[in-house]
């Protein structure tokens, strides 16, 4: 898909749904995109350039029938990197 939009648009391409660090460095690497949109990773991973960077798991656990709410669950309730680490401590015992 983004092979064919680059051969017809000479703008700044963004490439976005169901985007990875690795695919999304991959179509830049390529040439095929100029910027990449994180759009469900980074609701569900607030500190999701730390992740990135730091090679981190994410947080795929992505609550879909809230995405489209109109309150704070499902936007701002996702837990960081620093907390998931504290919870697994806590959880060892």
């Amino acid at each position: 898909m983004f092979q064919h939009f680059r051969s017809i648009f000479n703008g700044r391409l963004i490439a976005n749904v169901k985007m990875d660090r690795e695919r999304g460095n991959r179509l830049i690497a390529e040439g095929l995109a100029d910027l990449i949109a994180f759009g469900r990773p980074y609701i569900a991973n607030p500190d999701l350039v730390a992740r990135f960077a730091t090679k981190a798991p994410l947080n795929n656990d992505i609550k879909s029938e809230t995405i489209y709410g109109s309150g704070p669950e499902g936007y701002v309730d996702y837990p960081d990197m620093k907390h998931v680490a504290e919870s697994a401590e806590s959880s060892k015992g």
